[in-house]
């Protein structure tokens, strides 16, 4: 009898000790938020998605970003994904802010040197448009010390294979009536092709749009001017 009273006690030490554990692991699970079931905006920065879910869009994200999907995937956007106000990083490389990031490059690919690294992105960053502020259809821009705005509208998007047959698309905007010191046509490439706050973007202008989409060389690169050069150097250096 006395045996037969440990074994249950026994038994029910350690269904409670399983319980606990089971508990401590949801708590964890709910802590990261990764049990929860709201549905979060595409243009929320938060994401309430499981661990694994996580891991797997972040593949995805990254296969993305170097430009391979399918061209069935490109969704339309409009220009409040690129709305706000922002800085060009060529001031940047100018003054060896980004050197950090050229010296990175070279480590870890070693196709070529830190120094050409830097004269490879020279040419790409070179712009004398040091900011643009985007406000709803309006965006104006910095150059020069000069201050221009006007209205632009969606004109749709492209896709693009390069020599290494990755792909890119650019989204493009036309000026709604033609402004002097104004490019008639914009295009924005973020590595991203469907709806989505953009955090740093290329941008292409001039006013033929077809001549425009053979532009490879140069790519005048913007951040939101709030970050400083050390920051954008260390979000280059993530990607």
């Amino acid at each position: 009898m006395k045996i037969a009273s440990m074994k249950w006690m026994l038994l029910l030490a350690l269904g409670l000790l399983l319980v606990g554990c089971q508990a401590t692991e949801a708590k964890e699970e709910l802590a990261d938020g990764s049990l929860t079931t709201e549905v979060v905006d595409s243009h929320s920065q938060g994401n309430n998605d499981s661990d694994d879910h996580d891991h797997d869009h972040s593949e995805e994200d990254e296969k993305i970003y170097k430009g391979y999907f399918e061209d069935n995937q490109v969704e339309h956007r409009s220009l409040s994904d690129w709305e706000g106000n922002w800085q060009s990083v060529y001031p940047y490389l100018l003054d060896g802010t980004l050197d950090e990031v050229f010296t990175h490059k070279a480590e870890a690919t070693g196709k070529m040197s830190a120094t050409e690294y830097k004269e490879y992105y020279e040419i790409g960053y070179k712009t004398d448009t040091e900011r643009i502020v985007i406000q709803g259809d309006t965006v104006t821009f910095f150059t020069d010390g000069e201050e221009v705005s006007g209205k632009y509208e969606a004109d749709g998007f492209e896709i693009l294979t390069y020599e290494a047959k990755n792909k890119g698309v650019r989204y493009i905007f036309k000026l709604v009536e033609p402004t002097e010191g104004l490019p008639q046509y914009i295009q924005f490439s973020d590595h991203r092709i469907a709806p989505d706050v953009s955090d740093h973007y290329h941008l292409y202008g001039g006013d033929d749009r077809e001549a425009l989409l053979e532009e490879v060389v140069n790519w005048p690169t913007y951040y939101p001017s709030t970050m400083d050069g050390h920051t954008i150097a260390h979000e280059m250096i993530a990607h």
